[in-house]
């Protein structure tokens, strides 16, 4: 039996090979004279583009492809059926949290009011948009225990960058920027390039056995040169740092800040809050924990939430009101939840708190009212690191953030991560018996396990990602974290219902049974895609990014 023979038998699992039709480019299905619209009558006096443009008119048209509308409509779509999505089944992708992104949240982004509003109109024309952003913030602010924040940055990376300006300036405004940055090895990748090119060296610092934070070797190595610790927690081995505290106070004092990587906040929603153990200053993931889409360049967001003393370094403008009057009208039902919080030991969530973003003189919390007024952009910020971001951040993000948290109000946001918790471990107990677990530590989020039992076959970590997109699931993130050789890293999300885990699950034991019995089929996996196995250093190396047309 042919190779690929063995693989369709052997397929179990959700998303079967289809009948396919070898698709080209879409210049290469051009024919000169299509076309897929036919304009109306100039209703307009007619110009004449030579006298208009001169020298910058065009000899002759884009060329670009024409076909009929047919032809782009089922190109599109057969391409659209090459994709893997989430409406098609997981995404076990590790330390991305790609998880669904509810319907709702695209309806309320697409209402007329919201979609169509200019970024750059009057504000006394947005009064609506900046009440959904102000109480976005307040929200966040709430269940991040943090003092403000600012909506500004594009993504993760880009609040990682943020945070760490909002670190120097700091630094700066008391006479000393200091040197350096220490960072876990455990961090996630962008860490390192965010402070160097903020203008700091990297210091790495190792974990312990348990993929930890290794107290002793933290104290040595933090002294009045370190201006910040950048700590993803959980960790990117899905480890929880429980003596959170204790590095923050070794931190502070050495006058040195600790920000925390907010990539991860799907592990702690409604469980604790990082303001109130030491964090002074994080980045969130919209697009992760928050489920809205992932920009793929495009529409991401990312959040910078810090403490009152780095308030006055917020990026510019900042969101503030002309009063601040009572109206309980925004928050009413939210302070229901919280004695029932309280009896759980969570944190309570959604307090309403009194901060009025950006002025450094109203920063706190408690049970205060919403505040009432109009609100503007105040752009009068002496001491701020700059605009970070062109008009005020993705606003659409923000919308369905909102929506999402609405949605689910405290206890499902709470539910939400103790769901996403249990489902990674779920994962992790059905799949240790067959691959190798090098943290025993409880596991969070997610859980990283390695390739060490396959690599004695010759398989390793991305043959079998690759052998499991033949089972009809997109593949979990390989090789990362780097301290763990080989890794396999799987995150679930609480989006998964225990059906698609188990055919997960299912489908890793049976390419665990593959390796043992036929490593081969795993080794030249995929086998039911249309392209199999590419050569992936030379397109790395030398990718072909421009069509040309033969000669």
């Amino acid at each position: 039996m042919a190779t690929s023979e063995i693989a369709i038998s052997k397929t179990i699992g959700k998303v079967r090979p289809h009948q396919t039709q070898n698709e080209g480019l879409v210049f290469e299905k051009s024919s000169p004279g299509k076309k897929a619209y036919k304009l109306p009558p100039l209703d307009v006096p007619e110009v004449d583009s030579a006298a208009l443009l001169g020298a910058a008119r065009r000899d002759k048209g884009a060329e670009l492809p024409e076909l009929s509308e047919i032809e782009i409509i089922r190109h599109f779509t057969r391409l659209s059926t090459w994709n893997y999505a989430i409406d098609l089944g997981m995404y076990p992708l590790g330390s991305c949290t790609m998880k669904y992104n509810p319907r709702v949240n695209e309806f309320v982004s697409r209402i007329e009011g919201l979609a169509e509003a200019h970024p750059y109109r009057p504000e006394s024309l947005a009064q609506g948009v900046l009440e959904i952003i102000d109480l976005l913030q307040r929200c966040l602010i709430e269940i991040t225990g943090m003092d403000t924040i600012t909506m500004q940055p594009a993504a993760g990376a880009h609040g990682e960058f943020t945070g760490i300006l909002l670190v120097r300036a700091w630094h700066q405004s008391k006479g000393n920027a200091r040197r350096k940055v220490i960072i876990p090895d455990s961090a996630h990748g962008t860490n390192p390039a965010t402070a160097a090119i903020c203008g700091y060296q990297v210091e790495n610092l190792k974990s312990n056995a348990d993929g930890g934070i290794d107290l002793e070797a933290l104290t040595r190595q933090v002294d009045e040169d370190t201006a910040a610790l950048m700590l993803t927690n959980p960790s990117t081995l899905g480890v929880f740092e429980n003596e959170i505290h204790k590095i923050a106070d070794i931190l502070h004092a050495k006058g040195a800040l600790l920000y925390m990587d907010g990539a991860n906040m799907n592990a702690l929603v409604g469980k604790v809050r990082p303001g109130d153990f030491g964090v002074d200053v994080m980045h969130l993931n919209l697009h992760k924990t928050f489920s809205t889409p992932h920009g793929g360049g495009g529409p991401g967001s990312g959040p910078v939430a810090c403490k009152a003393f780095l308030e006055p370094f917020l990026p510019t403008p900042v969101l503030v009101r002309t009063e601040n009057a009572a109206n309980s009208s925004s928050t009413e039902g939210w302070e229901s939840t919280n004695a029932d919080a309280a009896s759980s030991g969570a944190a309570p969530l959604f307090r309403a708190p009194s901060i009025q973003s950006g002025s450094s003189d109203k920063v706190g919390g408690g049970d205060a009212e919403a505040p009432s007024g109009s609100l503007h952009w105040d752009y009068d910020r002496p001491q701020s690191v700059g605009r970070v971001r062109a008009f005020y951040g993705n606003t659409g993000m923000f919308i369905r953030a909102l929506a999402y948290i609405l949605a689910n109000g405290p206890d499902g946001l709470r539910q939400t991560t103790e769901d996403a918790v249990l489902n990674a471990n779920y994962i992790r107990k059905n799949l240790e018996d067959l691959y190798e677990l090098p943290y025993k530590t409880p596991s969070m989020h997610e859980v990283v396990f390695s390739d060490k039992r396959q690599a004695v076959k010759g398989v390793k970590t991305g043959d079998i990602a690759k052998r499991l997109i033949d089972y009809g699931f997109h593949p979990y993130t390989v090789s990362f974290p780097l301290i763990v050789h080989g890794a396999l890293m799987i995150e679930p999300t609480e989006s998964e219902s225990l059906e698609e885990l188990d055919l997960f699950i299912n489908a890793m034991r049976s390419i665990a049974k593959e390796v043992e019995e036929n490593p081969e089929v795993v080794k030249t996996a995929p086998h039911s895609t249309r392209v199999s196995r590419l050569d992936e250093v030379q397109a790395a190396r030398k990718p072909i990014l421009r069509w040309r047309p033969s000669q």
